[in-house]
């Protein structure tokens, strides 16, 4: 009987039950933490609304949102209907309990305690398993959009003969639909089994039947779902067959059907197919039959198939009939595997020729003069010389430039010239104070580009600059020079409100500024306030007295994250770099599509295969999403970040490129065509890295055509570790301006070597034509070196350079002291059948804590020079001046001294022949002191030398020009070099 009233009343019935007061309060605090984690999810929700309005890419944020909304919803109601629906058919057909057994005694007691909350327990259940459901199909907005926007390839599979679109477009979402299924069909057939166990459908220890009829019934029809969902999964996997993954030695990540798949696997899905369609026939006939004999019976034989068909039978053909004859059986498919690589990977035309690796030109002379003609040989390194402009050119310690630096092109007096640039970006490490205001109002932007020529350095072994100072000027022009968007950019800034901001600084003082640009998004509104505030866990972006009328708040800042988040669906290089055009700084990113659905091509995972020794020591130029495995890549869209304004600009690249024509529909609008790109930008605009790396990957095997070589494995190649470093990773790429054998002009190219598998001499040497709009932009060309000669390659070179006696010696004098030596990019050219290595040499020395470039080593058919000038180095190793640093043969003495008519020059030449002579002697002895001060009088003999000569022309009437007197010259026949000097010019 219920409690009725009565029995004691006072503080006792009262204990423990708080008062109104507490209730309400509780009550309160409970309603506003609910409306804070609200307001919380509100304030992502429409951070991120507010950042794609203001970059003018709001259709991609609403086309986002509303794919995963839909598929939310729809996959979410689909698998909450289906486990609903099955548990309410499992209570209405529970039996009538009659006999109680001990079992359904035990379980009475919980159907008592659920059955005055069956219908919450059923909302609650169903509500749960659809909000897995649905987030799960969420996540596959990618591949919803990519179904149904999906254009052909035009291209079909050799197997099947399906168009390529069906693999890379509509099989992965028939496979999620078919995960879903089984998903689906799994938790209906649980939820079900439990609710007839629970209301004695089913029974475990009672006796008599241990199913009712409708349990029977029910739960057959459910398992003919689930058999009928592996019948369609054995039919596509005939399909996946022509993607699926496997490791083959000949191939690495082999895609594709092989001889086994082809003759065992694929007759196998298809029997397996049928028998599990007559498995699932005889679960549905048990609705008429009642027994579970034959749909078990039926199951046995689907497993016992799989085991013995699936499994044991594609073992046996493997190691019976294509083990013992592996070539001839493999042969046919490879060659689908050689031709949808090289299409999927756009490497089908590249030019393969046969190089001598020698020179034949007996002239040295005429070699001497094509060196200058066959590249504009870079010695300015990017990867090395950052501290140097920042040592030289940084200005305030609030600035800051990336560790590895771009190379690209500028015109000058209608001449291209290699340039080396790199942005004065804000560093926040080196302002004087940190504090919020400092960090986040008053130093907000970089300012200037840095620019200096590639292929030279002053008598200093500086940069030769050509845009310097702050504000920056030089040959770039007139430009906006504000970088409020950089690589070095990753925090937020408040800008264009109140608080002034730092714009530069010189001899005058601080020049302030307030940000005049469209970006960001304003924070006039009180509850855009809020929502920043809450975003970025910053309560005083709500009440700072800082923000005002004209504030705005900028984030997402390098142009990397930029230009992913408007454009989800494409992967972006790992290295995005500035050029200055029409008057305004532009980041160019290059950015790819994608798909690993590209049958019979092989895969690669995209952050191995395009790391090298500086991706290693700088993570800023890893390429995004790192661990992609994919069998198709195209550099699809060119991007463009406003180092000011933070504009992102999609331009299309590949017009060709059905995952960009997919991806297009799924978001129109967002890509301009390639007219659209200015010609301004489009001189600027290169082939990029990432793509090189991985493509060279691929031609380390895929360079042949003929299956036989390729199985042998003869032939396979590899990318060799960067012999200028330690690392031990992969040689990079370099920029170069080069003309290839058999081509009239140079042209901006990348290039790189490769090397036997497991050995250190030259295999090719590959380049790409990296001009953007010309005609053979993308064109990759190899030169193969002969197998039957050891042509040196980089590792060989290097220890050739390390190993020459004299290079040695000059190496260990240049790092006496506290000085270092680094060595610069190893820069490779084909010249007249050889090829010709150089090497800058730069050096850090005494207190000076950049590097400036000493010497350059030079290295062609044998011949080696390490000098201080490139003109020098090559005039050496091809005997226009002086000889090379190999050891003289038995009996070869030095070379006499130089000689001069006029008595006074030839006084001072023999003064510096003696001092060279004392200097060397010392130098055997290891006298160091002594040779210093030989080296001494050697200078100022080669001045006196000068500076008599320089009379003598001038009273000769003659000027001193390069046609008239003859260039002073060291005892050893090297050029001087003295100011003023043309190391071009003949010596003396």
């Amino acid at each position: 009987m219920p409690d009725r009233g009565g029995g004691p009343t006072g503080p006792r019935m009262r204990v423990g039950r708080p008062s109104r007061r507490v209730r309400t309060l509780l009550m309160t605090l409970g309603v506003l933490a609910v409306l804070a984690m609200a307001f919380v999810m509100f304030a992502g929700f429409w951070t991120d609304w507010l950042w794609y309005r203001s970059v003018q890419y709001s259709s991609v944020f609403t086309t986002t949102l509303w794919t995963k909304i839909g598929l939310f919803f729809v996959f979410g109601l689909l698998m909450a209907v289906a486990v609903g629906v099955n548990i309410w058919l499992a209570h209405r057909l529970r039996p009538p309990l009659s006999a109680m057994s001990m079992e359904q005694q035990s379980l009475d007691r919980y159907r008592m305690g659920v059955a005055p909350y069956k219908k919450w327990i059923l909302l609650g259940i169903t509500s749960l398993v659809g909000l897995i459901a649905g987030a799960s199909a969420a996540g596959q907005w990618r591949t919803w959009l990519m179904w149904v926007n999906g254009v052909p390839f035009d291209q079909k599979d050799p197997q099947f003969h399906l168009d390529v679109s069906f693999y890379a477009f509509d099989l992965p979402w028939y496979r999620f639909m078919l995960g879903f299924g089984f998903a689906a069909a799994i938790l209906s057939l649980i939820a079900a089994a439990m609710t007839h166990y629970l209301y004695g459908g089913l029974r475990v220890t009672s006796p008599g039947a241990r199913a009712t009829a409708a349990a029977t019934g029910h739960l057959s029809v459910l398992l003919g779902i689930f058999v009928t969902l592996k019948a369609v999964a054995y039919w596509l996997d005939r399909y996946g067959l022509a993607v699926k993954s496997s490791d083959f030695k000949a191939t690495g990540n082999w895609t594709g059907l092989r001889y086994v798949d082809a003759n065992a696997y694929l007759p196998a899905k298809t029997i397996l197919f049928c028998i599990a369609v007559i498995c699932a026939l005889l679960f549905f006939a048990t609705l008429w039959r009642r027994t579970w004999q034959l749909p078990v019976i039926g199951f046995g034989l689907m497993v016992l198939s799989a085991i013995l068909i699936g499994g044991l039978y594609p073992a046996i053909v493997q190691k019976f009939q294509v083990q013992p004859n592996e070539q001839a059986k493999e042969a046919p498919y490879v060659e689908k595997n050689l031709k949808a690589t090289r299409d999927a990977y756009g490497i089908n035309g590249t030019e393969v020729t046969e190089y001598a690796g020698t020179s034949t030109t007996e002239d040295k002379t005429k070699l001497r003069d094509d060196a200058d003609g066959a590249a504009s040989i870079r010695l300015l390194d990017p990867n090395v010389v950052s501290p140097t402009f920042q040592q030289l050119q940084q200005v305030r310690n609030y600035y800051a430039f990336p560790s590895n630096l771009d190379v690209d092109r500028y015109s000058k007096d209608g001449k291209d010239q290699d340039t080396v640039i790199g942005l004065r970006e804000l560093n926040l490490q080196g302002i004087p104070k940190n504090n919020w205001i400092n960090d986040h109002f008053r130093y907000t932007h970089g300012f200037g580009a840095v620019a200096a020529k590639g292929t030279n350095a002053d008598a200093e072994g500086r940069p030769e600059f050509t845009e310097y100072d702050l504000p920056s000027k030089g040959d770039l022009g007139e430009y906006q020079q504000r970088i409020y968007y950089g690589e070095k950019t990753s925090q937020y800034s408040i800008v264009g409100g109140p608080q002034k901001e730092i714009d530069y600084s010189d001899d005058t003082g601080e020049k302030t500024t307030s940000y005049r640009g469209k970006s960001g998004v304003n924070l006039e509104n009180p509850v855009n306030r809020a929502a920043y505030a809450v975003a970025f866990s910053e309560p005083q972006i709500l009440y700072s007295g800082a923000i005002g009328e004209g504030s705005r708040i900028l984030y997402n800042r390098t142009p990397k994250e930029r230009v992913e988040a408007v454009a989800p669906w494409l992967t972006i290089d790992g290295d995005a770099y500035p050029a200055v055009v029409d008057g305004k700084i532009e980041w160019i990113v290059d950015a790819y599509t994608t798909t690993n659905g590209y049958p019979y091509a092989s895969r690669t995972t995209l952050g191995d295969t395009t790391a090298d020794s500086l991706t290693a020591a700088n993570n800023q130029r890893a390429v995004v999403a790192q661990q992609n495995q994919v069998n198709y890549i195209r550099n699809s869209v060119k991007a463009t970040v406003d180092a000011y304004t933070g504009k992102v600009t999609l331009y299309e690249w590949d017009t060709k490129d059905p995952v960009l024509k997919t991806w297009k529909k799924a978001f129109p609008g967002t890509v301009k065509s390639k007219g659209d790109i200015p010609q301004a930008l489009m001189d600027h605009l290169r082939y990029p890295q990432d793509l090189f790396k991985v493509q060279r990957e691929l031609l380390t095997r895929y360079h042949v055509k003929d299956a036989e070589t390729f199985l042998s494995g003869s032939e396979v190649w590899q990318v060799p570790d960067d012999p200028t470093n330690k690392s031990g990773n992969a040689v990079p790429p370099y920029y170069l301006s080069m003309k290839m054998p058999g081509e009239q002009s140079q042209a901006f190219s990348l290039t790189t070597t490769l090397t036997p598998n497991g050995r250190d001499n030259l295999s090719a040497f590959m380049s790409v034509n990296a001009e953007a709009g010309t005609g053979d932009y993308g064109k990759i060309n190899i030169l193969k070196l002969p197998t039957g000669r050891t042509v040196d390659g980089p590792k060989r070179v290097q220890s050739q350079f390390n190993s020459e006696p004299s290079i040695a010696e000059s190496i260990r004098l240049l790092r006496g002291g506290d000085s270092e030596v680094e060595y610069g990019n190893l820069l490779t050219v084909p010249l007249d059948g050889g090829l010709l290595y150089v090497e800058p040499v730069y050096v850090r020395g005494g207190g000076l804590k950049y590097p400036l470039l000493r010497k350059v080593l030079v290295t062609y058919g044998g011949a080696t020079a390490f000098e201080d000038t490139l003109d020098e180095a090559l005039n050496k190793v091809f005997g226009a001046e002086g000889s090379t640093t190999e050891p003289p043969d038995e009996g070869e003495t030095d070379p006499p001294p130089p000689t001069s008519s006029d008595p006074t020059v030839q006084e001072a030449l023999d003064d510096a022949q003696k001092a060279f002579d004392q200097g060397q002697e010392a130098l055997k002895k290891g006298d160091w002191e002594a040779y210093g001060e030989a080296q001494k009088d050697l200078e100022d003999a080669l001045k006196r030398a000068e500076d008599a000569q320089a009379a003598a022309d001038k009273s000769a009437g003659s000027g001193g020009g390069a046609g008239s007197g003859d260039k002073n010259t060291e005892p050893s026949g090297k050029p001087s070099s003295s100011p003023g000097g043309d190391a071009g010019q003949d010596s003396s």
